[in-house]
């Protein structure tokens, strides 16, 4: 579940044949080009605006603005805001009236809003322009703002301190000649509220809305006092509501705060009216098409995907020719199409924009080679597979076109494999339009070869990630959005697209939502990666996140809740044990990480001492007897770096959590082409998984736009034991209730995760007890049927799933003999809106539980719950011992949002005493180093890594001929590094590419990556996250520079430095 651009900037790359052909063949990735590299138009950094170099506004006498608004020629107003005037970049009502009644005024209006934004709280990619800096750019006249809602969640004891920052704001704003002549004219919008009766919501969550909703009223009036004291016009949402707000409100909103297409042009015509004080006329359906058009062209210029290479750190090799040739075409095209609005709102007649005057995009740098392309029988050849197990190519782009680059897999309950495909990655340059895809693969004669393809949904935008909804829909990833497409007509071809959320980073277009899979309770679980800020304005409030998340939907009430944000890398993979244990790749015992965030911005630790890569795209349990025997129970995972293979661990149980422990290789690709990104075993039982081959990979080595990226090859393996005969696929599709119930008993994960995916999708029909359609009739007549505690765990997940929680189910599995299981119970008591004494109760129990799983668990379950009584039950948790996995829970925990504001007066004492993990490889010193240590010359160097980054956090230091060198190189990044400094003026290539070799041998990890070359003069092994090692040696008696560099394969290209001796 996981994806090729999980590989981050790592580079390696296939052989051109099998290593059984050639085992030399050169890498050709790591290879420099020796072209000349293009020249760089400096006309083009006008374009590039960022926070650190471009031009702000000066300061000028403010201007009052009055309603009715008069609009001159050629004003240019800026949108600025949250949600309400984002939605309109996608809506169009708005800016469409605007052109319609002056339709001979050229307006131009630019959307710069962006989700949950506040007044004073915007956050923004690395380096990226500022509010002003682009209102700046623009050229602002007219500004219309729309704010309050957001910060409304805040409180009754925010609103003091909202009126100051509003004040601030105003202020500020009114104050600055964006157009370099005079202060902008300023509109505040008031939020608006959504009717009532849509949320679905325990009684709990219903009180928070209802309180909410007046809240947001006073922090209107608090807005409309400080329009007035400032001479800024005033518009009043809440007062002219929209004319639907009797109606149902699934009619204007999504969610219950977020406007629906309806919804939206009701707020437009509203708006308008209060602007111009008359009626706005009829839409122009083809004109608001244009501003529609508009307005995505200038979102890919305002809010483009891959900001940290744009603005951001990563910036240097590639930025400049990859984004300003683009940012100049972006803003030619948002130019032709304003000329096409003015010419279609003045003459009436549709014309369609002339985008001939785009110059061609300046070229590329090309410094790398790229690896040959194999077909798909010579990379069935550079497989080396376990001799147990043979492979075949279940489908491929050779038998159908539309498998090109292929991220994700499903399966369906009647036995088919959808799969996310994307061209458009890795970026959207001009003149490109999204055109990704969900195919369905089918073998229907059952050979193990797929034989029929259907494209599901078209023109998608990098779906990272998806899952089956059980209706025939798709929850996808299509950043910055979460979206839900569905089939209304039932033809088998996706026709509506519902965006469920949006606001969520993309500062990485492959750390963007990822890891899409149903928990066993039956929420949409997923999550990003490090470099992303996220926001998303939601009907329960604004949930912010930076520098990754993982994220937990409940489609019944449409919320949104966030939790484990940690500093990771960008891991993906992810399913769950048969106990419901959360399994991913950073950290490996993902379950530990479940407490909810900390107050934004701040993170939990990293991942310090426990089982956390990144090198991997996903794992799946085996659980089908026709595998080998010592395979029951453990876990088939697909790994992408430093070599390309599949992998079998084990699964054990430690005190605390689950260890993963390497066993062997299904398949060593000696093809590094071969880019194993999702990994599932099917309904019969066989190993599928999923290859994104592709010659060029990564980010930070090539350029976004190498034309040599391939956009045409995909394929899907398929794994099984030699001779094995493969179960029948269970019936899910047209069982009965109780059949499918009964499938919750099944040893397969897989089968279990369907058969509930299909009963949480039945629920929706009968709701009469009697009915044999009624699911929770089925599951109260199944449930006391059972015994085994794993079925009864499932039947919780499942009471769960249909927010019906079943108490008593609940204490008793809490209370049960099987310490995992009771573990495990914990899950459903985080939503249940249960009596806090009864909560309480279960979490005091847990806490003093002799089990460190089940202390574990409950110590998270409280960061849910977040009430004083929920911290007072679990305190007890700390006077126990806590190894590794538990301590961070704890932590974790207790300093959440929620929690923090309880603290007793020894919670922090308390906390610190437990264990604390360290990056320290703590040795006992011997004698000799001792006696090292102790010289009065002693050179100490310390170097470590920069999480992420791939680069070291010095790349020069200086020390005296012959003085003796302590060099102490600690690794706190989830990717493992080591460090060799090489005799002087070695070249680094040459060291480089000896270390690319290597990782087409399968024991080369046990050499540490190291070459055998003569010019290295001392190395560490290669260290994993959190550890640590010591050089002592004498530095060389003839000055000059020393390279030091990073020899896992690929790095050495980023990662260097130079030791300089005097």
């Amino acid at each position: 579940m996981k994806f090729l651009q999980t590989l981050l900037i790592f580079s390696l790359f296939s052989n051109s044949v099998s290593e059984a052909q050639n085992p030399k063949t050169q890498d050709a990735k790591n290879k420099k080009i020796k072209v000349a590299p293009p020249k760089k138009d400096p006309a083009l950094a006008k374009y590039y605006i960022n926070r650190k170099t471009s031009p702000r506004a000066k300061t000028t006498t403010p201007v009052e603005t009055t309603l009715p608004l008069q609009l001159k020629k050629g004003t240019r107003i800026a949108l600025i805001g949250n949600l309400l005037l984002d939605a309109e970049r996608r809506y169009g009502h708005l800016e469409t009236l605007l052109h319609q009644h002056h339709p001979n005024h050229q307006l131009t209006i630019r959307n710069l809003a962006w989700p949950a934004d506040e007044i004073d709280l915007m956050p923004r990619p690395d380096n990226f322009g500022d509010l002003d800096q682009h209102l700046t750019y623009f050229k602002a006249d007219v500004i219309i703002a729309a704010y309050g809602y957001n910060e409304s969640f805040a409180g009754e004891e925010g609103l003091p301190a909202f009126k100051k920052r509003l004040d601030k704001f105003l202020t500020h704003l009114k104050s600055q000649a964006y157009n370099g002549n005079s202060a902008p004219r300023i509109i505040l919008l008031s939020p608006h509220l959504a009717p009532d009766g849509y949320f679905h919501s325990p009684e709990k969550e219903l009180a928070f809305i209802a309180s909410q909703k007046k809240l947001i009223i006073r922090y209107a009036s608090v807005m409309k006092s400080e329009a007035l004291k400032h001479q800024v016009a005033y518009v009043n949402l809440i007062q002219n509501a929209p004319k639907k707000a009797t109606a149902l409100p699934q009619t204007i909103t999504i969610d219950g705060h977020a406007l629906n297409l309806d919804g939206h042009a009701e707020f437009a015509n509203s708006t308008f009216k209060a602007l111009f004080q008359k009626d706005p006329t009829a839409i122009n359906e083809e004109l608001r098409s244009l501003v529609i058009d508009k307005a995505t062209q200038f979102f890919y210029r305002y809010r483009p995907l891959n900001t940290f290479y744009y603005t951001g750190a990563r910036n240097k090799s590639y930025g400049y020719l990859d984004f300003l040739p683009a940012m100049r075409n972006f803003d030619l095209m948002v130019g032709n199409r304003d000329k096409a609005i003015h010419t279609t709102a003045s003459t009436g007649k549709t014309t369609k924009p002339d985008d001939s005057n785009l110059p061609k995009m300046d070229d590329v740098l090309l410094s790398r080679g790229a690896n040959k392309f194999l077909s798909v029988t010579d990379e069935l050849k550079a497989f080396k597979v376990d001799p147990r197990f043979e492979v075949n190519c279940f489908a491929s782009e050779e038998d159908f076109p539309e498998m090109a680059c292929p991220i994700q897999m499903r399966w369906d309950n009647r036995g088919r494999l959808w799969v996310s495909t994307s061209v458009t990655y890795p970026h959207v340059y001009p003149g490109q339009k999204p055109c990704d895809k969900i195919i369905i693969l089918e073998d229907t004669d059952q050979d193990g070869k797929a034989d029929k393809c259907t494209t599901w949904a078209a023109d998608l935008h990098i779906p990272l990630s998806f899952v089956l909804d059980g209706n025939g829909g798709v929850y996808c990833s299509e950043e910055p959005h979460l979206t839900h497409l569905t089939d209304r007509d039932g033809d088998g071809k996706m026709d509506h697209r519902q965006i469920l959320f949006t606001g969520f980073g993309c500062e990485d277009s492959h750390h963007a939502l990822h890891d899409f899979t149903w928990t066993p309770g039956g929420d949409l679980l997923f999550r990003e990666s490090i470099f992303h800020n996220s926001q998303i304005e939601t009907a329960y409030g604004p949930i912010r996140a930076k520098n990754s998340s993982w994220f937990l939907y409940h489609p019944s009430n449409k919320k949104l809740t966030a939790f484990g944000a940690y500093p990771n890398t960008n891991p993906w993979g992810v399913t769950f044990d048969p106990w419901g244990n959360h399994v991913a790749s950073h950290p490996v015992f993902a379950s530990t990480f479940h407490a909810t965030n900390l107050t934004y911005p701040a993170q939990h630790p990293r991942a310090n001492g426990m089982q956390a890569y990144s090198g991997v795209c996903g794992q799946d349990f085996v659980s089908h007897d026709f595998w080998p025997k010592e395979m029951q129970g453990g876990f088939v995972k697909a790994r992408y770096k430093p070599t390309n293979k599949i992998e079998f661990h084990t699964w054990t149980e430690e005190d605390d959590h689950f260890s993963e422990k390497f066993q062997f290789d299904l398949i060593f690709s000696t093809n590094l082409s071969f880019i194993p990104v999702d990994l599932n075993f099917g309904p019969r039982g066989a190993c599928y998984v999923c290859d994104w081959y592709n010659p060029v990979k990564g980010h930070a080595q090539y350029s976004l736009r190498d034309p040599r990226r391939d956009r045409k090859a995909g394929r899907i393996w398929r794994i099984i034991p030699k001779g094995a005969k493969l179960t029948e696929a269970p019936e899910i599709n047209g069982a009965s209730m109780t059949e499918l119930l009964d499938l919750l008993k099944s040893p397969h994960y897989r089968t279990r995760y369907r058969a509930k995916l299909e009963l949480r999708a039945r629920s929706k029909g009968s709701q009469s007890l009697t009915s044999p359609d009624n699911l929770l009739a089925a599951l109260n007549s199944w449930t006391p049927k059972q015994s085994n505690p794993l079925h009864l765990l499932e039947a919780l997940w499942l009471y769960q799933a249909l927010d019906s929680p079943n108490l008593e189910l609940l204490e008793n599995l809490i209370k049960c003999d099987d310490h995992l299981v009771a573990a495990s119970a914990f899950g459903p008591l985080r939503f249940v809106d249960a009596p806090p004494a009864f909560t309480s109760k279960l979490l005091a129990f847990g806490a003093s539980h002799p089990s460190q799983h089940v202390r574990r668990e409950a110590s998270l379950c409280a960061s849910y719950i977040g009430e004083k009584d929920a911290l007072e039950a679990i305190t007890p948790v700390l006077e126990q011992p806590a190894d590794t996995h538990l301590a961070y829970a704890i932590r974790s925990s207790f300093n959440s949002e929620k929690l923090k504001v309880h603290w007793l007066p020894d919670t922090q004492e308390k906390l610190a005493a437990l264990a604390k993990p360290s990056i320290e490889t703590k040795t006992k010193l011997t004698r000799e180093q001792k006696q090292f240590d102790r010289q009065k010359n002693l050179a100490t160097v310390k170097i470590g890594t920069i999480p992420e980054r791939l680069l070291f956090t010095k790349d020069k230091f200086t020390v005296k001929a012959g003085q003796p060198v302590k060099l102490v190189f600690a690794n706190p990044d989830a990717t493992d590094h080591n460090l060799l400094i090489l005799a002087k003026d070695t070249p680094i290539q040459e060291i480089g590419e000896k270390a690319n070799l290597m990782a087409a041998d399968p024991k080369a990890a046990r050499k540490h990556y190291i070459p055998n070359d003569k010019r290295i003069l001392h190395a560490t092994k290669m260290l994993k996250v959190g550890q640590s090692e010591t050089l002592r040696f004498k530095a060389p008696s003839s000055p000059g520079t020393y390279p030091f560099l990073c020899t896992f394969p690929g790095h050495w290209t980023i990662m260097k430095g130079e030791m300089i001796v005097e």
